[in-house]
């Protein structure tokens, strides 16, 4: 099964061997390549780590968070959480930026490194380009015993991302409240399970969770 790096971030199926599958080598040699990267082009020594809800993801996000610490950058980590809330949380935060763990659509055995920049969106393709040529060199410096990075969990954004959503001036919760909807959801066994149902219920819809 194959292990994708490219300018979007890093993607593979979980095991097997280095170099060719999502391994703990592999994970920890990316997300150095990446904090490097940060650190050199943003000075921030902090960046936010949000994750889906795989069966890999723990062991992913531990490698990920881990790894950062030791580089010297804090984590702020969000958990469990959706890709737009990751991506709201990292200028909230004044974070260099931030890495998303999912791996979308595809099956079980799938795992990912999305790549944020400071201001929360998807990094160039010349920034990848950058992060994958640090990958290549091994481009990467641990901190010292005291220098290394703190950790604090946050499990409110999924909240606040929330509360940002109904305070939009296209969304207009009165009228929708008054239609008074009826509204399935199939999060698929994952973290929309946690957004999407509040959101409604905020809007006066009555929600059947699959």
């Amino acid at each position: 099964m194959p292990l994708i790096k490219s300018i979007s971030g890093f993607r593979g199926t979980i095991g097997g061997r280095p170099g060719e599958n999502l391994t703990p080598q592999d994970i920890v040699e990316c997300t150095a390549a990446f904090g490097h990267w940060i650190i050199k082009t943003t000075g921030s020594h902090k960046i936010v780590v949000g994750r889906d809800g795989r069966v890999s993801g723990e062991i992913v996000s531990a490698l990920v968070v881990n790894t950062l610490r030791a580089m010297g950058i804090s984590v702020i980590d969000l958990g469990l959480s959706t890709t737009p809330t990751v991506e709201i949380a990292v200028p909230m935060e004044k974070a260099g930026g931030g890495i998303i763990l999912t791996a979308s659509h595809n099956p079980k055995e799938w795992n990912a490194l999305k790549l944020l920049n400071k201001k929360g969106e998807f990094i160039s393709a010349a920034d990848g380009k950058k992060v994958l040529g640090y990958v290549e060199q091994k481009k990467m410096e641990y901190a010292g015993v005291d220098q290394l990075g703190e950790y604090t969990q946050d499990d409110t954004y999924l909240r606040k991302h929330i509360d940002k959503i109904l305070a939009l001036p296209l969304v207009d919760g009165d009228a929708i409240r008054a239609r008074k909807f009826r509204v399935v959801v199939d999060a698929v066994n994952s973290t929309g399970a946690l957004a999407v149902p509040p959101l409604l219920e905020a809007l006066g819809c009555q929600v059947i969770v699959l």
